[in-house]
């Protein structure tokens, strides 16, 4: 079998150590067996390693190898789920506790990133939301209330102030978090891993489960090379999941998104963009960027249901890019990727458990990177049983995907998206 490697990437290149471990072999025993290390994976071998537990993690290709390892690199507090939806389901008070195990999980990630990763994390702080239509009285109650609940403090940008950062006609208002940052995933997936390993978590790559059965009150679990019985099992995959567990395939939509990378573009690019926060922008499917290595801007945007990429990515990128930034005219592009997202209908993560041993911690599409810290903290908690916040995801179940028409459902969804978008932009412009 020929072993999985990281697809060439911004991340790839630049990644500062390429640790690697073996595949399993023969049978081994564990206390608690995870299968997936991405971020949520980790995370969770992290966090129960810190307990004294002894735990073996299962990778099919490398560490932080999907979406973990090769997202946007922003994060920020909140969840993918439109925060009306989140209400709606739960309430005012579970909102507001959802909402701080989101900002929990932002200090989890520059804990981590910070002390194990260090420099090579790549760690930038500050995020920046900017609408591409008017709503500046919305951007002025989301600081008040945000103040008011969470005692974040977001900085307020009308239209000038917001043009002395971004010299682009296409923005209105922008909201300025300093508590947010961007960083390198892959250099963290990769520190979080190192620290597992010395912790004692057995991890092994090019280790994809083909069978998760239950006998003699032990899970069993099945590789192409070895196999391991576990008393507890969390299952943490995500876009690439295949049927391991009918209940969690079913329950969840992988969902494409797609990045470029610049050339070094020097003094013009700080000519457009005059601030090193990440920066993300108010439509449904929106884009994200950053400044990186200095004069390189890294562009993500453009989601699919195609599991693989579509014709004239790049082109399409940068249609977008120049609707943004005309001024910069047919930028050199160095690389471009994309990785899949698992994404419940519901848009929020997947967190619980099936059976009293067998758990799972999925669907984190979206809004991932502080979502996957949080939402593993939470399943450790439940299993060393410190606490029931997991029981925060309840109301987010594991509802049917539909299928085909699921996937299909999402494609039109998307574009409606793009077409309400547009109508918006047009209106505000017509306004102004």
């Amino acid at each position: 079998m020929t072993p999985i490697d990281y697809i060439d990437s911004y991340y790839r290149r630049t990644l500062q150590h390429d640790w690697t471990y073996p595949a399993l072999q023969g049978h081994e025993h564990t206390d608690v067996a995870i299968v997936g290390g991405g971020l949520a994976g980790l995370t969770c071998a992290l966090e129960l390693a810190q307990r004294g537990r002894q735990v073996t993690l299962l990778e099919q290709a490398r560490v932080g190898w999907g979406a973990s390892g090769r997202n946007g690199g922003s994060v920020s507090p909140a969840w993918s789920a439109n925060p009306s939806a989140i209400l709606a389901k739960t309430g005012r008070d579970h909102f507001d506790a959802l909402f701080r195990m989101s900002m929990e999980g932002v200090t989890m990630v520059r804990d981590y990133a910070t002390t194990l990763a260090g420099d090579a994390a790549c760690l930038v702080p500050g995020n920046l939301k900017v609408s591409v239509h008017d709503q500046a009285d919305g951007f002025r109650r989301q600081r008040d209330d945000q103040e008011r609940r969470y005692g974040r403090k977001l900085q307020y940008l009308g239209q000038t102030a917001l043009r002395s950062l971004l010299d682009s006609p296409r923005y209105h208002q922008g909201l300025y978090a300093d508590d947010g940052f961007h960083f390198h995933p892959l250099n963290y997936c990769q520190a979080l891993a190192r620290e597992c390993h010395r912790l004692g978590v057995k991890i092994h790559e090019q280790s994809a489960v083909s069978t998760l059965k239950r006998a003699n009150g032990q899970h069993c679990l099945t590789t192409a090379t070895g196999r391991l019985t576990a008393d507890t099992v969390i299952v943490c995959t995500g876009g690439y999941t295949d049927d391991l567990v009918g209940q969690l395939q079913r329950a969840f939509l992988p969902i494409a998104t797609y990045i470029m990378l610049s050339e070094p573009l020097g003094d013009r690019l700080h000519a457009a963009i005059r601030t090193q926060a990440a920066i993300g922008d108010t439509r449904r499917a929106s884009n994200y960027y950053r400044i990186v290595d200095g004069s390189r801007l890294q562009w993500g945007g453009h989601i699919t249901t195609r599991t693989s990429n579509p014709r004239h990515i790049v082109h399409i990128l940068k249609k977008e890019l120049h609707r943004c930034f005309p001024q910069l005219g047919d930028i050199p592009i160095a690389i471009a990727w994309s990785g899949l997202m698992s994404y419940a209908r519901h848009m929020m993560p997947q967190i619980g458990k099936i059976n009293k041993n067998l758990w799972y911690c999925t669907a984190f599409g979206g809004h991932g990177v502080n979502t996957t810290a949080i939402g593993a903290r939470t399943v450790v908690e439940g299993i060393c049983g410190e606490s029931d916040r997991y029981l925060r995801f309840a109301p987010f179940g594991l509802d049917w995907n539909g299928g085909p028409l699921g996937r299909a459902a999402v494609q039109l969804t998307y574009w409606k998206y793009q077409m309400s978008d547009r109508l918006r932009e047009r209106h505000g412009q017509a306004q102004g």
